[in-house]
């Protein structure tokens, strides 16, 4: 019987499981966060540790493991990957590959080894596979570099909004009291002064779930902020439809991540749907449901030409 090994380690947590060729999870380990650019030597640790942990609990040595997958945030550019080949190496698992995690989490979300990935959560990302097996990746590095969005966009985004607003350039918004509120400023402009006589100060992630909150309640200016959200993802899934040759094609929009697949409401995802309508009809957006580990699996399954068990593999849940 053969087994597979997929890891998926992203910039908090570091999971690894271990699964045979009938899609049954035999073992499963995690750890702290996994991106090295983070701080490689702990990254590093945290992958041992999380597959170590993986293995034992399925009674296997490496060189039981006919072939593992690596998802791993960070492993963005080749210079990434030529930090990232020699410690993946080193973990004794002889057949293996490295990809970034953006692509483990795209075949988490199909049944079929080709289609599109988006990403949003802290940050943003597009990952994509076309019918032959070619992989692109879009964005990934930033505000500076083209991408939009992200819980630290959104974050900014409504304190911009609220500012705006007390200064009579933008219209009023429930935005206001939820910031108040946070930090217990008396009014705006008290606020306004304290962050720019602190560098430090920074508007906390934690605010981004109150953006569908408000959006939710009424609040067009919460609503707007992430409908533009979804229209940036939406261009980018655009992008890169075209580049992977996908417009006639019949495939999955993967949304994954805190923002874009687990946000209340159609205010993300309803731009999405309409972007990728235009350029692939037949395409269907999907909200990620899967452990983006069980995409790890199922990608070592697909290099090792066995028919993976999606449909088993993807009720797997972390306990």
């Amino acid at each position: 019987m053969p087994y597979y090994l997929g890891v998926d380690a992203g910039g908090s947590k570091t999971h690894a499981a271990v699964a045979d060729a009938e899609g049954r999870i035999l073992g499963f380990g995690k750890s702290g966060y996994g991106n090295h650019q983070s701080g490689r030597d702990e990254a590093f640790a945290n992958i041992r540790a999380a597959v170590g942990e993986a293995l034992s609990a399925a009674g296997l040595a490496p060189d039981r493991i006919s072939l593992a997958s690596y998802g791993l945030a960070g492993a963005d550019r080749e210079p990434d990957y030529r930090i990232l080949r020699p410690f993946v190496r080193t973990l004794g698992i002889g057949r293996h590959e490295v990809v970034c995690d953006t692509m483990i989490a795209l075949r988490a979300g199909t049944p079929h080894s080709f289609g599109i990935a988006l990403i949003c959560g802290t940050g943003t990302n597009c990952g994509g596979r076309s019918r032959s097996g070619e992989e692109k990746q879009i964005g990934g590095f930033g505000y500076l570099y083209g991408d939009m969005g992200g819980g630290a966009d959104l974050a900014a985004e409504a304190f911009r909004s609220v500012v705006r607003a007390w200064e009579g350039r933008g219209p009023s918004t429930s935005l206001t009291a939820v910031m108040l509120d946070l930090w217990g400023y008396p009014d705006v402009e008290t606020m306004v002064h304290d962050f720019l006589d602190r560098d430090e100060k920074r508007v906390p992630l934690t605010i981004v779930p109150r953006l569908f909150a408000e959006a939710a309640s009424g609040d067009r200016v919460s609503a707007g902020i992430l409908e533009r959200q979804g229209e940036e993802l939406g261009a980018t899934a655009q992008a890169m439809i075209r580049k992977l040759d996908l417009t006639a094609c019949r495939f999955d929009v993967v949304l994954a991540g805190s923002v874009a697949a687990k946000g209340e409401g159609e205010y993300v995802t309803a731009p999405v749907v309409s972007a990728v309508a235009r350029v692939a009809p037949l395409a269907n957006v999907v909200r990620l449901k899967a452990e983006p580990v069980v995409g790890a699996i199922l990608r070592a399954m697909d290099a090792d030409g066995v028919d993976a068990p999606y449909e088993r593999l993807k009720e797997w849940t972390i306990g």
